[in-house]
């Protein structure tokens, strides 16, 4: 009997360990449950904090934040160019990041438009293509064949540039565009209206923005970048968009300037031409947030050095869903496409 009673205590006693365990056990569960409901561990939290975990060149960490799909010019392949219309379509798609250029006009507003000239392939006055002059404008000589008779911005007002229609006339190049009578805006015009359309619609939006700007331009179609990037970088402080904006440029002078006079903005080293992104970086002179290569000179080995830098690369501009997928399949960080549609189609761009 003695020898049952033992048994039984140690029984007693073991159980007593194992309900014991159980309730720590059980305690540990709903703290950690507790703690995931409440920290930043949710999903939308999450995605917060780690945007706001920056690298050393003012770029949230490759590795932090989703794959980003720009609509270039807003939505080019669908709607005209760099125009309201598009924008607006871009964000009706699920787009948050909107990509466009700006130039200066003669009377120093800042213009949403990717030439600092009247461009005949896709503006007109009046019923026809572009052939008149608004008042106190002269008409270029066709120096080359790209400018043909268009008239540039250091002569034109932005009271000349809207008297142009730049939306009616059928691109020769995007077949599927919705053509509408349309102009181009002004920035700070653009910018209330999209930021308006994100309040509406709760979706957020930022904005990536190229200052258009060459050497051979200074104080003839454009003013050089020492006048130019402060009206830009006015509109953008004014505008109540500060921290939701990137600055890019083919221009080194821009980026570098940039970076004097507000060293936090992230800078978007865009490049067209070598593949050799070591020498573009050592001719820009430091590590921009974001670099920025035409789609075909990606290579794996260009993304995987960008990331040991802690540098996000984005390519221009990727319109056909294979590119798309293989530039994916590179690890890039995002892309930049006249097409949003076929991006956003697509499962693995997710």
């Amino acid at each position: 009997m003695a020898e049952v009673q033992q048994h039984r205590s140690v029984w007693t006693s073991a159980s007593t360990r194992v309900v014991a365990a159980l309730l720590i056990l059980t305690v540990v569960m709903f703290t950690l449950a507790a703690c995931a409901r409440s920290s930043p561990a949710s999903s939308a939290q999450t995605r917060h904090a780690q945007h706001h975990a920056v690298n050393r060149n003012g770029s949230p960490s490759p590795e932090s934040i989703a794959f980003e799909i720009q609509g270039h010019r807003g939505c080019r392949g669908l709607m005209p160019e760099n125009t309201l219309p598009a924008f607006l379509h871009a964000m009706e798609l699920g787009i948050t990041v909107l990509e466009l250029d700006v130039v200066i006009s003669a009377d120093g507003q800042v213009v949403v438009s990717h030439e600092p000239w009247i461009n005949p392939e896709i503006c007109r006055i009046g019923s026809g293509p572009v052939a008149q002059e608004p008042t106190g404008a002269t008409e270029l000589q066709a120096e080359d064949s790209e400018r043909g008779k268009a008239l540039h911005f250091g002569v034109l007002t932005y009271a000349d540039i809207v008297r142009y229609d730049c939306g009616s006339q059928p691109h020769p190049r995007f077949p599927g565009q919705k053509t509408q009578p349309t102009v181009k805006p002004l920035l700070r015009d653009l910018l209330l209206q999209t930021e308006a359309r994100a309040r509406e619609t709760g979706q957020p939006v930022a904005y990536n923005i190229e200052l258009k700007s060459r050497p051979e331009w200074d104080g003839l179609e454009q003013p050089g970048p020492e006048t130019a990037l402060p009206l830009l970088l006015a509109v953008m402080k004014e505008s109540g968009v500060w921290t939701r904006w990137h600055l890019q440029s083919f221009d080194y002078r821009v980026l570098r300037l940039a970076r004097a006079l507000e060293p936090s903005l992230p800078l978007v080293q865009l490049v067209e031409e070598n593949p050799v992104m070591a020498l573009e970086l050592k001719r820009l002179g430091f590590e921009p947030a974001v670099y920025s290569p035409w789609f075909k000179l990606v290579t794996p080995a260009m993304v995987k050095s960008a990331h040991k830098r802690g540098i996000r690369v984005i390519p221009w501009t990727v319109n056909e869903p294979a590119d798309m997928l293989r530039m994916r399949e590179m690890g890039v960080d995002g892309l930049i496409t006249d097409y949003p549609d076929r991006a956003l189609a697509l499962p693995k761009m997710h």
